[in-house]
């Protein structure tokens, strides 16, 4: 799932002022204070089309990817890690 995010808004969540400086101030953070962050800043945007040849620079925190284009626009994937496996019953025999 790709969401397209207020770069503003991320920028201030993580206290930057630009997506240069937000590499370093995620990996001074404890990584469950970003993911919650992250998908805090996640709740109530509708899936967006990211043109990965757009992509500028990136920064991957597990499963949450962070994209900035060639435009200035910020891009927040989240990874699906649910698996067909997690949704069937095992078998009784």
């Amino acid at each position: 799932m790709v969401l397209h995010l207020n770069s503003s808004s991320l920028y201030s969540t993580f206290g930057v002022d630009s997506f240069h400086t937000l590499d370093d101030a995620i990996n001074n953070m404890a990584p469950s204070m970003v993911e919650y962050y992250l998908s805090d800043l996640s709740d109530g945007n509708d899936d967006a089309y990211l043109n990965k040849r757009n992509i500028q620079n990136s920064i991957n925190i597990g499963e949450y990817s962070i994209y900035l284009d060639y435009d200035d626009e910020v891009y927040l994937e989240i990874e699906d890690t649910k698996s067909e496996d997690d949704y069937e019953t095992g078998s009784l025999w």
